[in-house]
């Protein structure tokens, strides 16, 4: 069978079991539509969050980055992996004993406050709505590459299917459906990078690999041959580092605070039955996160050793244009890949300096990894349907962030308090729905490749909700008019600086023009730092906040049962 038609099947049993789940997972209460009724198994939940988290970013990007920018991408493998530790340690169970629905839920009641309950709602779409362009972009450059459709026309096909299950089973539906999901994606980024493993370097374990021999009798390790070949073409050694320290060190603080401020993550820990139950499923999360986090560098190896060699040719002069390996040609039909014959020698050559001729979309490295190691076609098929998991997962839960944003935290808790439950549910549904169509333009007209996207959504969540939660479960004398300063200034410094850099002078953004050298993708640490000093500032010069909301944090962190705290408060 050819690689369309193992696509075409693989992907389409894929659909047919999320929207059957969908279907079967079908909701008729918002505590379903918002929290899947808080009745999920700490083990699936476990299983759903790791999907949520891991998004088109981990699974089609990182590897990608880290293949490109060698040692350098290993900011991004530090930042998102120790955000969710410091998520799972921190906050999570401290939230769930909160009890609410949302994070501006949690911000509304913790701060007294509608003013910080809608601040907070606009920091939860602008973050959700900038991550989830990311997720978007990378469901249209999968279909471009493997149903031999255009990105927009993919991205429309993933808009489709989001608003199927989200709408329709709402939490409970997305859970399940995240169950299935990480079951492919994880199947999906193993197989191939088990199969080039043992190819490379004999060894089934891809971790392994990435630190073993080659396999060809020459005794080099994997490692070493990359750092030579890398520096043979003008590029900085594979094994070291060129970015400042300040930076490396930004970005990965940037990316960490802002896994614990993700929305879309931390509703996850209100959907089991238990605070016991969040911190079992914090721990199952982070087991079934490692498993594609480990082997990611080793991905990223295998795809540049090989990507090299196929092009440059085995003696490295350059493979003549007419003997070209599919993958290429495959990938140029999507414009994610280019070639210029600057020399008239009619051979492709890939390299830093002027000898180069190739231009690579560094996000298509996992997904053109097998077919760059000559793997069997279903296998091409099957990286396909991890990548739509991986980025389905991650977009579905994001919409239903804005849709509860919207209809719970703005609607029912603000504009129109006396609405119906179904009146709400009827809202949350329509919410997702202009969500989805919102989405699918950012993908459509993306402001980044896909990992750099995301980056800037933890960036943002770093600089507006972090310190908000942190300060609401740690500091009881942090009050509203503190809270809300923080937020809205670390939203508008960040988000300032990043527009600024990328869209409005991008021929600025260099390390020269950088402030204290931190680049847009790791200034959400210094939004982060405005907003604490702010936030405690403020606090510190205003009222303190009520007697019962300072007894409220008090029992915030005492583990007396799933919505205790917030009882105490509603008295």
């Amino acid at each position: 069978m050819s690689v369309q038609a193992w696509t075409y099947l693989i992907v389409g049993l894929s659909f047919a079991l999320y929207i059957g789940i969908a279907f079967w997972a079908r909701v008729s209460s918002t505590k379903e539509f918002y929290i899947a009724g808080g009745g999920i198994h700490p083990v699936a939940n476990g299983m759903a969050t790791a999907a949520d988290w891991m998004s088109a970013a981990s699974f089609i990007s990182m590897a990608g980055l880290i293949s490109f920018m060698g040692y350098d991408g290993a900011v991004y493998l530090m930042g998102w992996t120790g955000g969710y530790v410091l998520l799972a340690l921190l906050l999570a169970t401290y939230l769930r004993q909160f009890g609410k629905f949302t994070v501006p839920d949690f911000i509304g009641d913790r701060y007294y406050s509608d003013t910080a309950r809608l601040v907070a709602v606009v920091c939860a779409i602008f973050v959700s709505f900038t991550y989830v362009a990311g997720q978007m972009r990378g469901v249209g450059i999968v279909f471009s590459r493997f149903l031999e459709v255009d990105i927009t026309t993919g991205v429309i096909i993933g808009m489709a299917l989001v608003f199927f299950y989200a709408v329709l089973g709402g939490m409970k539906g997305i859970t399940y459906t995240q169950v299935a999901q990480y079951c492919v994606l994880i199947f999906a980024y193993m197989v191939p990078a088990i199969f080039i493993s043992i190819m490379l370097t004999g060894h089934t374990i891809p971790q392994f690999g990435f630190g073993g021999q080659l396999s060809d009798g020459s005794g080099t390790y994997l490692l070493d041959k990359l750092d030579g070949l890398n520096t043979a073409l003008g590029f900085d050694a594979y094994t070291s580092g060129s970015k400042s320290t300040i930076d490396v060190f930004a970005i990965t603080l940037a990316l960490m605070v802002g896994t614990a401020g993700l929305p879309h993550v931390i509703v996850r820990f209100f959907t089991v039955p238990k605070v016991r139950d969040a911190r079992k499923s914090a721990g199952w999360a982070l087991l079934f996160i490692a498993i594609l986090y480990t082997t990611a560098p080793a991905v990223a190896s295998f795809a540049r050793v090989n990507m090299i060699t196929t092009i440059n040719g085995v003696d490295g002069q350059g493979t003549p244009r007419a003997e070209a390996p599919g993958w290429i040609s495959n990938w140029e039909k999507t414009g994610l890949i280019k070639w210029e014959d600057k020399n008239g020698d009619d051979r492709m050559f890939y390299a830093k300096d002027d000898r180069n001729e190739m231009t690579i979309d560094r996000d298509i490295m996992v997904l053109a990894n097998p077919e760059i190691a000559n793997l069997p076609n279903w296998v091409i098929g099957l990286i396909a349907a991890g990548g739509l998991a991986a980025a389905l997962s991650t977009a579905a839960g994001l919409l239903l962030v804005i849709s509860s944003s919207i209809s719970h935290d703005l609607l029912k808790k603000v504009v129109m308090p006396n609405i119906t439950e179904k009146q709400e549910l009827l809202y949350a549904r329509l919410a997702a729905g202009v969500a989805v169509c919102i989405a699918g333009l950012l993908g459509i007209y993306p402001p980044g490749f896909v990992a750099q996207v995301v980056a800037f959504a933890f960036g943002l969540a770093a600089a507006s909700f972090f310190p908000a939660i942190v300060l609401g479960i740690f500091n009881k004398r942090t009050n509203t008019a503190g809270a809300v300063t923080g937020m809205a200034a670390g939203l508008v410094f960040t988000a300032g600086y990043i527009i600024y850099f990328k869209f409005m002078a991008p021929e600025l953004n260099v390390p020269a023009n950088w402030l204290f050298g931190i680049s847009p993708e790791g200034i959400g640490s210094i939004g982060m730092l405005i907003n604490f000093v702010l936030t405690l500032a403020v606090s510190r010069v205003t009222a303190p906040p009520p007697e019962h909301i300072q007894h409220l944090v008090e029992n915030i962190r005492v583990p007396r049962g799933a919505g205790a705290a917030s009882h105490i408060a509603q008295h």
